[in-house]
Parts: structure tokens; sequence; C-alpha cells
């Protein structure tokens, strides 16, 4: 049976899909992230499964873990932060198992930046406001960026910017952005989205890096950029206008 990588959501362990808490009430090995995953989401696991917390293991340390597990015959479950088609890490461990010949089923997950918008109580996307979303991370000791995503490139676009790895360096990132948002435009940080102790900090460009700085936030947090959080007066989409031809497909 293949490995099933799982998005165990941002943070509530009720926002895990049915699917995902499915597959966990029958896998024999789980492997999560003890800093990042709820442990409530371990309960839905067998009581003899055994449950590899890789906080301190290497990837491949990891990927071996499933490996020789799948190999026993044994079903095997990943637990990953969010939704694992991003920031997840998981395109290297699928690389790796399609080299060892092993099969895997990816379940998606809600990731940080919904979780985030609702929290906010605001559509990322708002006619004739904003239409676009990038989801983007800051340069830092980690991975380097590509060239042609430097965030001031993204900004030029002056799309709804969702930042994920970054609060760290929000004084920073507030100096690339206010040359294409100006410095009144509106920013959230939301902090543990759906947590018991989730944390939401909102203002503009001018105030947020010190908010942030304030309330001591380092990490597991996203910053949302962009026109749309305070919009107002916006005319309705065109699929609910009353001007549009119900007879016409969609």
């Amino acid at each position: 049976m293949p490995v099933t990588f799982i998005g165990a959501g941002p943070g509530a362990a009720d926002l895990i899909t049915v699917r995902g808490q499915r597959v966990l009430a029958r896998a024999q090995v789980c492997l999560y992230a003890g800093s990042l995953v709820p442990p409530e989401l371990l309960e839905s696991c067998p009581p003899d499964a055994d449950l590899v917390d890789t906080a301190d293991l290497t990837l491949d340390e990891i990927v071996a873990r499933m490996v020789d597990a799948h190999r026993a015959g044994r079903e095997v479950a990943r637990l990953c932060s969010g939704d694992p088609s991003i920031y997840s890490a998981v395109a290297e461990q699928l690389r790796r198992l399609d080299e060892a010949g092993v099969p895997y089923d990816i379940v998606p997950g809600v990731p940080a930046f919904a979780a985030a918008a609702a929290t906010l109580g605001r559509e990322l996307t708002v006619p004739t406001v904003g239409q676009t979303v990038i989801l983007t991370r800051a340069r830092a000791r980690s991975t380097a960026m590509p060239a042609s995503e430097d965030l001031a490139v993204l900004g030029a676009s002056r799309a709804t910017l969702v930042l994920h790895l970054a609060v760290g360096r929000t004084r920073e990132l507030v100096g690339q952005l206010v040359p294409h948002y100006g410095v009144d435009c509106p920013v959230a940080v939301v902090a543990r989205a759906s947590r018991p102790d989730e944390l939401v900090l909102r203002g503009t460009l001018a105030d947020i890096a010190d908010q942030v700085e304030q309330a001591g936030v380092r990490r597991t947090a996203v910053i949302v950029v962009g026109r749309i959080l305070a919009a107002q007066g916006f005319p309705d989409s065109y699929l609910y206008s009353a001007g549009r031809d119900r007879s016409a497909k969609r």
C-alpha cells in the first residue's frame, strides 16, 4: 500500500479533512513534525500505531523510516502542516520515494492562508479591487529565492500578497513593499491561525512592523498585504449580477 501524505491543516485538529482522518485511523506508522502538528491529531491513530516525531530527524532519516515501514507491509501516514502543495518539503520526499520505488498518495489539507483569511473575515479576491493572490515567502537563511521571484519584482504587480515564513523579517519586507503599495496599504498578520492561542494584528505598512515586534511574533504566522483587506463599496460579482444573462453557460 502507498505511503500517504496528509495535510494536517493550519493547527486546529478539527480542520483536517475527513479523508485524512480516515487514513490516520488505520495508519500503523505515523510520522509528524511535533513542533507544527497539533498532538490532538495523533489521537485519531490506532492505539498501537508507531508515532514518529520527525523534528530531530534529517530528510534522509525520515524517508528511510517510511521506506522501511512500507517494505514491512505497514500502512504509513506522513502528516504535513497546512497543505502539502506549499512549503511542505514534500517534493524532496516524493523524489526519494520515487527513487526507492515506493508508491504514495497525497491528501490535501486546509492551507494556512485560507485559515488566516477566514479569521480575518475576508475574501482574498474582491471584484474590481483584487483578483490575484501571490503566495510567497521572504529571502532568509533558508533556500534562496529564484531571482525572478524577488519581493520587489512581485510587489510591482500590487496584487494581494500572502507571505509565509517571513514574519521575522517584517520590517525589512515593509521597506521593499512601500514603494509599490504605499504606506497606507492595509496589512494583517495572523499568527497560529485557527489555534486557541491565535493572534491577529491589523494595520498598515506604516505600523505593522512595530506591532509585530511589540507582540513578539516570530514564527507560525502569515502576512497578508493588499487593498482587499479594507475594500468597501465594490460591485457584486458578475456571477450574481442582475444584468447577467442567466441562460448563458458559465
